[in-house]
């Protein structure tokens, strides 16, 4: 049996610090942080460097870009068939280990879609057509396979290119200060370096704990995507505690791992969508209340609603409105109520955001909309 009970509170304080949001490491550098935060959620461009300005001490979003530019950390599809930023090592392990997750997702999307396709034909055929023209985007992917008579929908077949072959988004996607189009490259040919041929799951198994427990099993399964992971976490029983939260549910972890005081205090932290704390476990009570469930709305059209902790929870959303070139506002909007100090501390680290992610405006303000707050 497990031993010590810890609360919702205790494991907070326990993520909070293994994800670098209890305080900004001094002196890590963003290569190590991105190896032990196993990644960072990378749908769109910004939140990466979002998530790392309020993790890093210092953080320079010219450094993470021209990390990509020199090939050191890719963007590629990997955990829960998302896109991650990921340093190149990170790339090479994760993406054999995760490759029949991706794939059930786009059974699960595209099956009937794929007109009984070859995948192994497809496979080949991407990597050949990457290989004479160069990094190519999804849709021109799609449309040239459909070309050479593999599939009909353009859609469906230029996302199993992505599926069934390794895939990078080359720069200047993702590169702080540019953008473009998602382009891709084989995994291979950008680095010179194969995919691992034996990756170990113990290892990826130590790692999660390390940047996300105490976990459950199925926390562990819900992050990767992973099933049957039980058989694992038995294998590493010997080196690992075990805990058990407020539902009796077992909990593991590693020895040396941070599992600081529950009344030690939490700082605003703002992050962007999705960011891994928020996505990390399977039960997510210990950083999501009931009353904010709805982190990953988008109140409209083509704005992204990025996520902030209060007291170490979700209670805020915000986002950036630019008015022109030169004028930038902050937008705050509560889950909940917040004390008049809370208030304060947002309005504090929001202002210090904005001279980070708007530092060309010469007019930078923040403002509250309505809400529970």
């Amino acid at each position: 049996m497990a031993g010590e009970v810890l609360t919702e509170r205790a494991l907070n304080r326990a993520l909070l610090a293994r994800q670098m949001l209890l305080a900004r490491a001094a002196g890590a550098s963003i290569g190590a942080a991105v190896e032990h935060l196993l990644g960072l959620q990378a749908q769109d461009p910004l939140p990466p460097y979002y998530g790392l300005w309020s993790r890093l001490d210092g953080f320079d979003p010219r450094e993470l870009g021209r990390m990509l530019t020199e090939r050191e950390v890719v963007r590629m599809t990997l955990m829960r068939g998302t896109v991650h930023l990921v340093t190149v090592r990170d790339a090479l392990l994760l993406r054999p280990v995760v490759q029949g997750v991706i794939e059930r997702g786009h059974n699960g999307a595209y099956k009937r879609r794929m007109g009984g396709a070859d995948t192994a034909r497809l496979a080949g055929a991407v990597r050949r057509l990457l290989a004479d023209e160069g990094p190519l985007t999804a849709r021109e992917l799609g449309r040239r396979l459909v070309a050479a008579g593999i599939g009909e929908d353009a859609e469906a077949i230029g996302n199993a290119a992505r599926v069934y072959v390794p895939l990078v988004q080359v720069p200047p996607r993702g590169v702080w200060g540019a953008g473009g189009a998602a382009r891709y490259a084989t995994l291979e040919a950008w680095t010179g370096r194969e995919p691992a041929a034996e990756p170990s799951i113990d290892d990826l198994v130590v790692r999660y704990l390390r940047a996300f427990g105490p976990a459950s099993v199925a926390d562990v399964q819900r992050w990767s995507g992973l099933s049957r992971l039980r058989a694992v976490l038995e294998r590493l029983r010997g080196r690992l505690l075990t805990f058990r939260d407020e539902r009796g549910v077992e909990l593991f972890d590693v020895p040396d791992a941070p599992r600081p005081d529950p009344g030690v205090p939490a700082p605003v932290r703002l992050l962007g969508q999705y960011d891994n704390v928020l996505l990390g476990h399977a039960d997510r009570s210990r950083v999501i209340s009931d009353r904010g469930r709805w982190f990953g709305a988008v109140l409209g059209p083509g704005r992204a609603v990025n996520n902030m902790l209060v007291d170490g929870m979700l209670r805020t959303l915000w986002w950036i409105e630019r008015d022109g070139e030169r004028s930038a506002t902050l937008v705050v909007r509560p889950l909940e109520r917040l004390a008049r100090a809370q208030r304060d501390e947002v309005a504090a680290e929001a202002a210090r955001m904005l001279d980070f992610a708007a530092a060309d405006a010469d007019v930078r303000d923040v403002r509250f909309e309505p809400g529970a707050g």
